[in-house]
């Protein structure tokens, strides 16, 4: 009998081949690509690596568009994390990836582990983890079941990184309905190179052994691959055991063990056991390779008894690698993961053939072409609806004159003042603190901007002298990083191109409100599904408009993480799919880090800038229209990219020479949030006159959102070198607003001639806005 009769399995039937999601016809391809059928552990290799959330079947096309290369660009996409060269011997490992699946399910350990996943994604190159950010996205906060989300997530988040020891740093909540059933877990991890060269993933050198090390094997995340390709339902509640279980004091003790064995130079090459475990560590290194691995699953450690093939294969259990060592020096391997109290056993060999050969109990249990499973992958090139989606173009036809009429004193009987408090007290608005307040956001003591305190977080940066003794720079213990995650869903869902872009941009204004230079992006598009024209829509449209603006903003994209399929049955059966939203995750260089600014007011007297134009704002897509007046509609804001970096450069260049003592990013809700948030976080009043704008209403002026905004604040002895620089860099589009009160002041708003419009003390403003999450969580 030969070795490829004696793996001969059985036809499976419609149903099998269905639970293990694999399409009728890709099952075919399946069987004409190993001549023979499938047996059942071959089977559930195909369905985890053939899934969208491994193989990026309906994305990779659209994906190709990305820009990935740049002058700081060491490693762009395909790697476990994207590394950047920062300059004076500095290398920063980063990435985002989704957890949304698991989390809906048990929200804790869904978070807990998203967090461990991604940390490993960045030790796996070499780098030590010296940050953590998260986008999250919820449903509305008066409804029980996503304040139970709510609470389970961020208690998971901050259980993982406060016990591994990487301090969570910075991020975004954002809530609507549309994420009522599907939240959305996007965790970013930021690190530090520690060893000379970047340790890559694709494996070399014939009969190199095999390592596996870390934890054990268990039954917990079987099949967690497949289960983040599909659409959430009732039935997902089972799917517990698709949800892996974290240890983060071992992932602690992984990260020094890996850190310490790649600085021998042993290792050849190495992967992180994520989604499809087994499956994906051994056919994506051999792919990488283009060569094949052969693995006993009978030297794999096991945490429970009587498992077979199948689920060893299958199976996501938490802080496991996969590592090709040297040949000959893998006991100075294993002794080095042994001092840290983890596994470490010789499980196969590097071979010719390139293959996966998957050995148990002294038989061939699985043997299948490793670029079958890693990268020759089923591809659907889905055709683009001729004209954009009925819902948009409706949304599109929308105008302001369907608002009722406003003057000076306010809108359907509220004054201006009460729809500012309103807004502030708006959960995607209002301060974070309630999540944070979890986190520890300080552990390795390197972090320099706190959270809610600034538009991005900074981290300092302590090189590290590595093995080949070169000299590190003085100038790099002065060397920052900034980094923030982004993206309005509302603008995204309406325009899907035009929103992608403002993602990118309001990223990068965030960086530069700090005073940091854009460098690179790792994205998570998390979207519905593919398979249907409008998701599909959605998605193309969005990867055009990010694909432009990082181009735009010549700050390419390293690498990220696809999710789709968020979607959930409405109480009619019928899939909801959650609003379009491609997180944007961005780094940026700050030269100098006692030259950054966070958002709040700093001095009594201080003046007052607007940078940009307002002759741009909408009230589409806004927070003002969605929460003031229940209306989700309208075009969103269009980026001008000149505008844009000018703009920018003129903020940072104005931190950098010391004239700017505050800066902040007008987006949600517009100017008078803006203004209002800087007022809360530095606890200063305010005088404000708004800018002279033709044409629109006053709460367009007041509470429209558009991009290339940024409110700074500058002392009275720096005025004129600043207007003469900004004069230089944006002619006419920036106006001085006021000055900074005291602290015992209110913020008072009024229009061009002195009518005043708000007038809102800044405890009462702060009450407002501090408050609105605990006030719903305690509800």
């Amino acid at each position: 009998m030969t070795e490829a009769s004696a793996l001969e399995g059985a036809p499976f039937s419609p149903e099998e081949i269905a639970s293990e999601g694999i399409k009728p016809d890709e099952y075919e391809e399946i069987v004409r690509r190993l001549g023979r059928h499938p047996n059942k552990a071959e089977l559930g290799m195909f369905g985890v690596m053939w899934s969208e959330h491994c193989c990026y079947k309906n994305s990779r096309p659209l994906l190709r568009q990305f820009p990935t290369e740049g002058d700081r660009i060491l490693v762009g996409p395909g790697e476990n994390a994207g590394v950047v060269d920062f300059g004076n011997g500095l290398h920063v490992a980063f990435k985002i990836e989704s957890h949304n699946h698991p989390s809906a399910v048990e929200p804790f350990q869904g978070a807990a582990t998203g967090v461990g996943g991604i940390l490993r994604d960045i030790f796996t190159m070499g780098a030590r983890p010296i940050a953590v950010l998260n986008s999250l996205r919820f449903g509305s906060l008066e409804d029980a079941k996503t304040r139970r989300l709510f609470s389970g997530v961020v208690a998971g988040i901050a259980h993982y990184g406060n016990c591994v020891g990487v301090p969570t740093v910075g991020g975004e909540v954002y809530f609507d309905p549309a994420y009522s059933g599907n939240p959305l877990v996007n965790a970013m991890a930021i690190g530090l190179m520690e060893t000379p060269d970047i340790v890559k993933s694709g494996a070399n050198g014939l009969g190199n052994p095999v390592l596996y090390v870390g934890s054990t094997t268990g039954r917990d995340g079987m099949g967690g691959a497949s289960f983040a390709s599909a659409e959430l339902s009732d039935e997902s509640m089972d799917d517990r055991p698709a949800v892996q279980v974290g240890d983060p004091f071992l992932e602690k003790s992984l990260i020094e063990a890996c850190l310490e064995a790649f600085k021998t130079g042993a290792v050849v090459a190495a992967q992180d056991m994520g989604a499809a475990g087994i499956t994906c560590s051994t056919s994506e290194m051999a792919a990488k390779g283009g060569v094949g691995i052969e693995l006993d699953l009978d030297k794999i450690p096991v945490r429970e008894t009587g498992m077979v093939p199948y689920e060893f294969l299958l199976s996501e259990s938490q802080e496991r690698m996969l590592f090709v060592a040297a040949k000959g020096r893998e006991q100075e391997l294993i002794d080095i993961f042994h001092k840290w109290g983890l596994q470490a056993v010789v499980a196969g060999t590097v071979i010719a053939e390139p293959i996966v050969r998957i050995l148990y109990q002294g038989a061939i249990a699985a043997e299948v072409p490793s670029t079958a499973l890693a990268d020759n992958t089923p591809i659907y090139h889905r055709e683009l609806m001729a004209e954009p989606p009925a819902y948009a173009q409706k949304a599109w036809s929308w105008s302001e004159a369907e608002l009722p009429t406003c003057d000076a004193t306010g809108i359907a009987g509220k004054t201006w003042t009460e729809v500012l408090l309103h807004l502030l007290d708006t959960p995607t608005i209002a301060s974070k603190r309630w999540v944070y307040r979890q986190y520890d956001h300080q552990v390795q003591n390197n972090t320099v901007m706190l959270p809610g305190g600034a538009d991005a977080a900074v981290i300092r940066v302590r090189p590290q002298v590595v093995e080949s003794g070169d000299a590190v720079s003085p100038a790099s213990f002065q060397t920052g990083i900034a980094a923030t995650v982004d993206c309005n869903p509302r603008y995204v869902y309406l325009h899907p191109y035009e929103g992608a872009k403002m993602a990118v941009a309001e990223a990068a204004r965030n960086l530069s409100c700090v005073g940091a230079e854009p460098v690179a992006v790792t994205d998570n598009l998390n979207f519905g599904s593919p398979e249907k024209p409008i998701g599909y829509w959605q998605l193309a449209e969005a990867c055009r408009g990010l694909a432009e603006a990082c181009g735009e903003f010549s700050t390419p994209v390293t690498g990220g993480n696809v999710s789709l399929y968020n979607e959930t049955l409405d109480s009619e059966g019928t899939p909801q799919p959650i609003y379009p939203t491609p997180v944007v995750g961005m780094v940026g260089l700050v030269p100098d880090i006692t030259q950054v600014v966070g958002q709040g007011w700093q001095a009594e007297g201080d003046r007052i800038y607007l940078l940009g134009s307002s002759n741009a704002l909408t009230l589409g897509g806004s927070e003002y229209l969605a929460s003031v007046h229940s209306t989700v509609a309208g075009m969103p804001p269009i980026v001008d990219f000149d505008l844009e970096r000018r703009v920018q450069l003129a903020c940072r260049q104005g931190i950098r020479q010391g004239w700017v003592k505050s800066a902040h990013d007008c987006a949600e809700g517009g100017l008078a949030v803006a203004l209002a948030e800087s007022c809360i976080a530095g606890d200063r009043g305010a005088e404000i006159t708004l800018p002279s704008v033709d044409g629109p209403r006053l709460d367009t002026v007041l509470f429209g959102e558009g991009g290339a905004r940024i409110v700074v604040s500058v002392s009275p002895e720096h005025t004129a070198e600043w207007e003469t620089w900004l004069q230089e860099q944006l002619g006419d589009r920036w106006q001085q607003l006021g000055s900074v009160g005291s602290s015992t002041d209110a913020l008072r708003v009024s229009i061009p001639g002195g009518t005043p419009v708000i007038d809102v003390r800044i405890s009462e403003a702060t009450k407002m806005w501090s408050g609105a999450i605990a006030r719903r969580m305690d509800a």
